[in-house]
């Protein structure tokens, strides 16, 4: 279900932003941080730190205001 789409999305993706990962599989944000704050606990993702480089190149963003996870597995 949602907790699928998310670990599928990050395994495909490798990284994501909370941002972007709400958008495309249409999960509101807070929900969606539950559900990584789980898979963080169970090993699976990892946040990372403030001020990553979301690895996107467009330069938009402000590295400080992105929360990225990535998937560890």
């Amino acid at each position: 279900m949602i907790l699928n789409r998310v670990t599928g999305y990050l395994k495909l993706n490798k990284r994501a932003s909370v941002r972007d990962m709400a958008a495309v599989l249409n999960i509101a944000p807070e929900a969606l941080r539950d559900i990584l704050s789980r898979l963080e606990h169970r090993g699976h993702v990892t946040r990372l730190a403030s001020g990553t480089q979301c690895g996107g190149g467009c330069s938009k963003c402000s590295p400080q205001s992105i929360e990225l996870y990535e998937w560890c597995k």
